[in-house]
């Protein structure tokens, strides 16, 4: 048990000891390699394409075009309802002549 705990001691103390001879890295800027330059390259057209559809969906909301749509559908199936009313009164009448 003791050779256990010491063994223990021991290997702590040098995992303590090694860290500290640790040579911190310089700050010199790496070159990129041919990876990373194709990665960069595709995340800043990635980038680009996502501000341009950014751009264009605001162009779009600007031109209120739901209120557009909206405004023609409304105008749409008021449109069909007076004709499919005139159409079931013209069908009414020809398949019950006598009661007007």
């Amino acid at each position: 048990m003791h050779k256990l705990i010491a063994i223990t001691v021991l290997v702590t103390v040098l995992a303590l000891g090694a860290e500290s001879f640790r040579v911190p890295r310089q700050a010199e800027e790496e070159e990129k390699g041919t990876v990373a330059t194709v990665i960069g390259t595709l995340k800043s057209y990635y980038d680009q394409s996502l501000t341009t559809a950014g751009g264009y969906l605001d162009s779009i909301k600007g031109l209120k075009l739901e209120e557009k749509a909206k405004n023609l559908y409304d105008e749409t199936t008021q449109a069909v309802r007076t004709y499919a009313g005139i159409f079931q009164d013209q069908l009414y009448h020809i398949v019950y002549p006598d009661s007007a």
